[in-house]
């Protein structure tokens, strides 16, 4: 007997259907409620709402738990590459050694951009942020590779193109904002490493790659590349409901994590930690202004929506963070900072019992700077690492059989009716 959800709504029982995920997940499906009773269901935020089936990634919150297609994070984070696991988000399994040696020539193959491209960059004010350029360059690429996705072979020649030119826009935008002469991929390099190499290097200093370095980036991509439905991933599937092209819903997706709630938070610890410099370096005064729930300062990085227990990213990232940190060459105040209010944040009785502790946002961020990352990047290294997520999502749900145009309901609190006045009588 098929498992069903009652609801006694004026006296009348409606049962709901009740839909069972891989991980014993539970969803009362109301699809038919609206139409059966005439009532909505009411969720800000969303976040008891399921919007989709997915067979992506698997969260659990409470137990602290982060799966691809069902490979825990920690192993890929081990033993994987950002290619790897790209490939395992968009097609359903890992690559064999033809496949990966496949896709690593098509990357190198698509990594360059249209000359004409520069132009566009280059009419930016110098003091555009990049995530704004990188939505509107993606956006853009619909204009210079037009053909249809009407074949298997043609949606993966589009994904491995996202993969490649994203990483090769994002260098650039930071080379002209800058009013650097932009570094072109190299075929010798790997995925990771030619991004740094597009970063640092310069006609006047040579860039040599960083093992370590690379192997962080790698970890950072991987740690961002899917994170279930979350608000830039909901924007993806919502845009591309409306049968949009791949550009425009990747588009939204990056305009949806540019916020400092989202994409930004690693960028907002950056400037949560130059605020407590400024006051001083006293890390406790951050935290209890946290404390006080009639001042707006938010403890950055710290704590999330989903997660009740340690974020398992986090673990991973404050591993490679102690690594990056051991290639500086110098002191970094902001940094001791950092290890001073995570030290201090573990240890309050606050912070524990609300669950808030350091989250991947929290030592992303100091990676990144680590790594001399500036921090008006931050989100674009966010969205190159969640584009194999988002184009997973996308591919997911187009073929998904219900597949619907999304349309969310409201409850309207606004006025009843009220006759229109013409302009002479009004006060």
């Amino acid at each position: 007997m098929k498992e069903t959800a009652k609801i006694i709504l004026d006296g009348k029982t409606y049962e709901l259907p009740v839909i069972i995920g891989s991980e014993g997940e539970k969803a009362v499906d109301i699809r038919k409620f609206k139409q059966e009773t005439g009532c909505i269901t009411y969720d800000p935020g969303f976040g008891s709402t399921g919007s989709c089936k997915s067979s992506i990634t698997f969260m659990d919150g409470e137990k602290g738990i982060l799966r691809y297609r069902g490979i825990p994070i920690e192993q890929l984070a081990e033993k994987s590459t950002f290619v790897e696991t790209a490939y395992l988000l968009i097609n359903g399994a890992l690559p064999n050694s033809h496949e990966l040696n496949q896709i690593r020539v098509h990357l190198n193959d698509y990594s360059m951009v249209h000359e004409d491209m520069q132009d566009f960059f280059k009419n930016y004010p110098r003091a555009s942020h990049p995530m704004g350029i990188l939505s509107a360059m993606v956006n853009a690429l619909r204009s210079f590779y037009p053909e249809l996705l009407t074949t298997e072979e043609t949606l993966s020649a589009t994904f491995l193109r996202l993969l490649s030119k994203v990483r090769t826009l994002a260098a650039m935008s930071y080379k002209i904002s800058r009013g650097h002469k932009v570094i072109y991929p190299r075929q010798n390099y790997t995925y990771c490493a030619n991004f740094l190499n597009m970063m640092f290097d310069s006609p006047v200093r040579h860039y040599e790659i960083n093992e370590d370095l690379v192997r962080a980036l790698n970890i950072f991509w991987i740690l961002h590349a899917d994170h279930e439905q979350n608000c830039s991933t909901a924007a993806v599937r919502v845009v591309g409901s409306g049968q949009v092209n791949i550009y425009a819903a990747i588009s939204a997706g990056i305009a949806a994590l540019w916020g400092p709630l989202h994409g930004g938070a690693n960028q907002a610890v950056i400037h949560m930690l130059e605020n407590i410099t400024t006051n001083g370096g006293d890390v406790n005064w951050a935290i209890n202004k946290a404390k006080d729930r009639n001042d707006p300062f938010r403890l950055m990085g710290f704590g999330h929506r989903v997660y009740k227990t340690y974020d398992p990213r986090a673990k991973i990232m404050k591993k490679m963070c102690d690594v990056v940190l051991s290639n500086l060459t110098k002191a970094d105040p902001l940094l001791d900072i950092a290890r001073k209010l995570e030290e201090a944040a573990l240890k309050d009785d606050y912070c524990v019992d609300h669950n808030l502790y350091p989250n991947v946002d929290f030592y992303s961020g100091i990676v990144l700077r680590a790594m001399g990352i500036p921090t008006t990047m931050f989100p674009v290294m966010f969205a190159i690492g969640r584009l194999p997520g988002w184009i997973s999502q996308w591919k997911e749900s187009i073929d998904d059989p219900d597949w619907r145009l999304s349309r969310p309901r409201q409850v309207y609190t606004g006025p009843t009716k009220i006759d229109y006045i013409p302009l002479e009588k009004r006060k």
